[in-house]
C-alpha cells in the first residue's frame, strides 16, 4: 500500500531562521505522543532555530493555547497535535469540530500559521495508522506544514 505524503526527502522545506511552537493534547496519549515524535523529528530534520514543545489536556485546548502563543510573537508557526476517536457518543463531533474551527480562527485572526495536526479517526487502528503507522506520520507533515507556510508567509512581507 503506498503511503500518503505531503514531502519527499529531497522537499524538506529550510527552518533554520524560524522559531516554532508545538502543543500537544495528552488525551489519546498513546497517539498523540507519536505525532509529537513525528513532528520533532520533522523540525530537527528542517533546521528549525528554535522549537519548544506545550502541553494540553485535550483537543478542545488546543486552539486558545494556539492562539495566545501565536499573539506573543516570538514563534513564526504553530503546530496543533492531538487525536479525536470517534466513540458511541457525538462528543466526538464536537471536540473535533470545535478543535478545527478554533485553530483555524487562531491563525487568521493573528497572521501566524496554525498547522493541524489533529487526527479525526473513526478509531484507534487509523489513528495508530497516522501515528507512525502505514500512513506515515500526520505530526511530522503538519510541522512541515507550518514551516513551509511561514516561509510563504515571510517571503510576503
Amino acid at each position: 500500500m503506498a503511503q500518503d505524503r505531503l514531502f519527499n526527502e529531497s522537499e524538506i522545506p529550510d527552518a533554520s531562521d524560524l522559531h516554532v511552537a508545538v502543543i500537544w493534547a495528552r488525551f489519546n496519549r498513546d497517539i498523540t505522543e507519536r505525532l509529537l515524535d513525528g513532528a520533532l523529528s520533522a523540525l530537527k530534520t528542517s533546521g528549525a532555530a528554535a522549537v519548544k514543545v506545550y502541553q494540553v489536556p485535550g483537543c478542545f485546548e488546543l486552539p486558545l493555547v494556539a492562539r495566545k502563543l501565536a499573539e506573543t510573537g516570538d514563534f513564526d508557526a504553530v503546530v496543533a497535535l492531538g487525536a479525536v476517536i470517534r466513540g458511541e457518543t457525538p462528543h466526538f463531533d464536537y471536540v473535533a469540530g470545535e478543535a478545527a474551527a478554533g485553530l483555524a480562527r487562531a491563525s487568521y485572526d493573528t497572521g501566524i500559521p496554525v498547522a493541524f495536526g489533529v487526527l479525526t479517526t473513526n478509531n484507534r487502528d487509523q489513528a495508530q495508522d497516522r501515528a507512525g503507522g502505514r500512513s506515515g506520520n500526520k505530526g511530522a507533515d503538519a510541522a512541515l506544514t507550518a514551516v513551509e507556510t511561514a516561509l510563504t508567509i515571510k517571503s510576503l512581507r
